[in-house]
């Protein structure tokens, strides 16, 4: 059968060389969590089987079961190609959810802990000559106030904005080889004023006395070069980037870069890669790109699928996401309460499509101060995972916490963020409750178009702005300002019960695509028109299971004539006069 998701799942730094594992996997479940005493780490079998990277809950796992999973196995063999012979082999999962533990042929190899960020591991000295094994254990207690689980619902069926679970393997599993000392993570700074890239360099292995080379190029020709000699484990250098071009919406212009490391024992590795030229920086009203005012007309995009849950069914379906978005008139989204898959940022960073990423943290109680101890090496993980995306334009860790926060949990993971990326501004928990930011968001599910209007009128006459919890929040200090949620139109004409969600209620939503249109436009021209909005996101871009207010619907079908819907968001904002 075809290999589900063949694409290469690192488009940031690429071998030509690598082994998809994606495909069919021996499987069971262990309701008991009691595998390791029976033994299946150096089982020859196991129950069932699986579809993988497709999470059990999964229509494309072949096995769609979507109670609780407190403890599932994967196990499959393989071979490796015979001119691997010789350096080392690294086993990479994008994404186990939640913890998990990796034998190789019987022996621990290695052990991660948390959903959404990718292991990888040196399996080399567990490896045999011929067929060698692979056996997954992975944990998922969604119910735990100390385990993250962004939109899982914490109860048996879906409600409201929970949607149906993700247990295990859900990002593709693969090997690469790669030699004694190779080439292990590329940290990228753009300069785009000085035109040059601050490139970091960190090697794996015996790496003192190389030499490393990055070249850049645009469109096949030559555009930069900066070599270096290794002393240690990180090398830095400063690529010098001729008549530099910017990355922007509408100009997403990408270089292609080459590092290649050679040890000093003569090994070689190389790796591809990418950069855009772009800068972000906050002005008293505005967020700048490249230095001008740019509106982000951004929208909620959760990163779910029918067929598929956590994971797109295909490559082609992560950038169809984009363009149904792009179509519809926004520049970007909030993704929500997901770390998503690499691919969707390469996606969105070859198409010019701005993004704020954001942890998956409901489920996770802030109120105690060991949630501090849970969150933040997972959400460290995500921002070296993507930092280098030109796409990526903002982060935000946490959404919606909870009213009896601990503030230094939410305080410290700003300032841990802000210390690994000072390049972005950074949110430290939209809509509620704000304790240290660089850009003051708000959430506002208001239906009544004047009233809603009112409400930002009033600060754009120099009065407070409306804060989600007042008594509560951090005192506005006048950080850039921006509804982070509106909108959520209840609007699904077909539904034949009340069993689906939205904003307003049943007896709030409109009666006719013209009702719900007329409402679109009277909440969105409100905040274009005013002169202290520097971004929207509309709630959101498709319904998810019973929640019906995205403006396609979970199969990605358009509710509503796209070209209606663009022609609203494409009306200029003050901002930008």
């Amino acid at each position: 059968m075809d290999i589900p998701r063949p694409e290469y799942p690192r488009p940031q730094m690429v071998r030509e060389r690598w082994l998809n594992l994606n495909g069919r996997w021996a499987f069971e479940f262990d309701p008991g969590r009691s595998g390791m005493q029976r033994g299946l780490p150096e089982a020859e079998g196991l129950r069932g089987e699986i579809l993988a990277p497709y999470c059990p809950e999964s229509r494309l796992s072949g096995l769609g079961e979507v109670d609780f999973h407190p403890g599932v196995w994967y196990r499959r063999t393989f071979r490796l190609p015979a001119d691997w012979e010789g350096g080392r082999v690294l086993l990479h999962i994008g994404a186990v959810d939640h913890d998990a533990w990796v034998w190789v042929n019987g022996r621990l190899a290695g052990q991660h802990r948390g959903g959404f960020t990718p292991l990888e591991m040196d399996v080399t000295d567990y490896l045999v000559r011929g067929e060698n094994v692979v056996t997954i254990h992975a944990q998922d207690e969604t119910r735990d106030p100390l385990v993250a689980g962004g939109k899982q619902c914490p109860d048996y069926a879906s409600r409201r904005c929970h949607y149906t679970r993700t247990t295990g393997i859900w990002q593709t599993v693969w090997l690469e080889p790669v030699p004694g000392a190779y080439v292990r993570r590329l940290r990228m700074t753009p300069d785009l004023a000085g035109g040059r890239l601050f490139l970091e360099v960190h090697l794996g292995g015996r790496a003192e006395g190389g030499r490393l080379v990055a070249r850049a190029s645009l469109d096949g020709q030559p555009a930069g070069e900066a070599e270096a000699r290794t002393a240690g484990r990180v090398a830095r250098l400063v690529l010098p980037v001729e008549d530099p071009q910017p990355w922007a919406p509408g100009s997403p212009t990408l270089y292609d870069l080459e590092v290649a490391f050679e040890g000093a024992d003569g090994s070689r590795d190389a790796v591809s890669s990418y950069f855009g030229l772009r800068s972000v920086d906050l002005a008293e009203r505005a967020i700048l790109l490249n230095g001008a005012p740019l509106f982000q007309r951004l929208v909620l995009d959760q990163g779910f699928y029918p067929d598929g849950i956590f994971t797109a069914p295909s490559d082609e379906a992560l950038r169809r996401d984009i363009e149904i978005s792009m179509g519809l008139g926004f520049n970007g989204a909030r993704l929500h309460q997901k770390v998503f898959e690499p691919r969707f940022l390469y996606w969105a960073d070859r198409m010019g499509y701005l993004v704020w990423g954001e942890f998956a943290s409901w489920g996770l109680d802030v109120s105690r101060p060991e949630a501090l101890e849970v969150l933040l090496p997972q959400w460290l993980e995500a921002v070296e995972r993507d930092y280098n995306h030109p796409a990526l334009v903002g982060w935000c860790p946490l959404n919606e916490t909870q009213p009896d926060q601990d503030p230094e949990v939410i305080r410290s993971v700003y300032r841990a963020t802000k210390a690994i990326d000072a390049t972005r501004p950074t949110i430290d928990t939209s809509g509620y409750q704000h304790v240290e930011t660089d850009i003051y968001d708000v959430h506002d599910y208001n239906q009544d178009v004047a009233s809603f209007r009112d409400r930002y009128d009033a600060f754009a006459r120099g009065e407070e702005p409306f804060r989600n919890r007042a008594e509560r929040d951090a005192p506005y200090l006048g950080q850039p300002y921006f509804v982070s949620e509106y909108g959520g139109i209840w609007w699904n004409p077909d539904q034949q019960d009340e069993r689906g969600w939205g904003y307003g209620g049943v007896e709030g939503r409109p009666r006719s695509p013209e009702e719900f249109l007329a409402r679109y436009e009277g909440l969105t021209r409100a905040l274009l028109e005013n002169p202290r909005m520097c971004a929207f996101c509309y709630t959101q871009l498709y319904d998810v299971e019973q929640e019906v207010n995205g403006l396609y619907t979970y199969d990605r079908t358009p509710k509503f004539d796209p070209s209606l819907v663009r022609r609203i968001n494409a009306a200029k904002a003050v901002i930008e006069e």
